[in-house]
């Protein structure tokens, strides 16, 4: 499934070429794709397929393509604090990106059957805290992920603001999926060949849209014990935050708020300068040809205009040096503070970089 746009150099050209196909349509989504990406969710030697518009399974690691996701992030329509469950979550490549998006204060939980997929999961995620910037440029809701069959989840669990189901699910299971949701909640799952969205918009009242269409491997059955009694799945509880973690995301939240403050009033990019260039017109008279100079206020300053040209373009970096690595703003003012090392490195989560 996939196919949709063309394939990108690098993520930022994917999520470019998934925005000018009318996929990513938002800025809260765009964000969180270029925020992550995909190419670490692949194994090393897959990754050259990472950008292309299609999707990839190893063995029970699974990805849908960049379309279906986007597809799907727009139709979740996701707020911050809102809470989310994931059936089907794979590699948490799309529970990373909804995380960024429903902020510290949000519910972020995934069921995944098989095992091996959890634990690489998890691998990614603790990757992408350790290493990625981007993690510093967000309040992140980091998901937690469970072992069992999404068709077996205990009766008792709460209910979600947001639901996405990764397989097809069947007719039968239709009401099932929809008992998750919370009033005014969205279900977004492939039902019946379409990737669907159910809103729930009272007790017992539904709207239904269909998106587009779509081919999912169907939902796998539910395996009964010897007793012939089903193995229920208990979802994570909703945490309740430490003051100290609080502190943390307040923390942080004021010193995102200085840097912000700061680059209003001391802009790091310089302003190019537009300049007026020397026009010539060519005058057709009488079947010959003049050709004449078109006069404008700013040839006075031509000469002078094309030699600075020049010197900027001899000032330029050459092609072949990479470009300076970004600066994570964050991080330097935490370092810079006058605090023990313990207490700046629990406000940077301990991260590498």
């Amino acid at each position: 499934m996939g196919g949709a746009v063309s394939a990108g150099e690098d993520n930022d050209e994917l999520i470019d070429n998934l925005k000018e196909a009318q996929y990513i349509r938002t800025e809260l989504v765009e964000q969180a794709f270029r925020a992550i990406d995909r190419a670490d969710y692949y194994l090393e030697e897959f990754k050259e397929n990472a950008y292309k518009d299609l999707a990839w399974k190893h063995g029970n690691i699974h990805l849908s393509a960049p379309c279906i996701y986007s597809e799907v992030m727009e139709a979740l329509d996701l707020q911050p604090g809102l809470s989310f469950l994931n059936l089907g979550s794979g590699t948490g490549y799309l529970s990373s990106m909804v995380g960024l998006i429903l902020g510290p204060f949000g519910v972020n939980h995934g069921v995944e059957l098989h095992s091996d997929v959890i634990e690489y999961a998890k691998q990614k995620l603790d990757f992408f805290i350790r290493t990625s910037d981007s993690f510093d440029k967000f309040d992140f809701c980091e998901p937690s992920f469970v072992t069992g069959n999404c068709l077996e989840i205990s009766p008792d669990c709460s209910q979600y603001d947001r639901v996405y189901c990764g397989a097809g699910v069947q007719k039968e299971h239709e009401e099932y999926m929809k008992n998750l949701l919370k009033v005014g909640g969205i279900l977004v799952m492939p039902l019946e060949e379409k990737l669907t969205k159910i809103t729930r918009t009272g007790p017992s009242a539904w709207e239904t849209k269909k998106i587009l269409a779509v081919s999912f491997a169907p939902l796998i059955q539910p395996c009964h014990s010897e007793s012939g009694k089903s193995r229920l799945v208990q979802l994570p509880p909703v945490a309740v935050r430490s003051l100290q973690d609080l502190a943390r995301i307040a923390i942080r939240g004021t010193i995102k708020k200085v840097i912000h403050q700061e680059t209003v009033k001391h802009p790091r990019f310089k302003r190019r300068r537009v300049r007026r260039r020397r026009m010539e017109t060519i005058v057709f008279l009488d079947k010959e040809v003049f050709a004449s100079r078109i006069s404008n206020p700013s040839d006075d300053n031509s000469c002078e205009d094309l030699e600075e040209e020049r010197r900027e373009e001899e000032e330029k970096t050459p092609p072949e040096t990479k470009p300076d690595p970004p600066v994570n703003f964050l991080r330097q003012k935490v370092l810079s503070l006058p605090l023990p090392d313990p207490l700046k490195y629990y406000l940077l989560y301990y991260r590498e970089k």
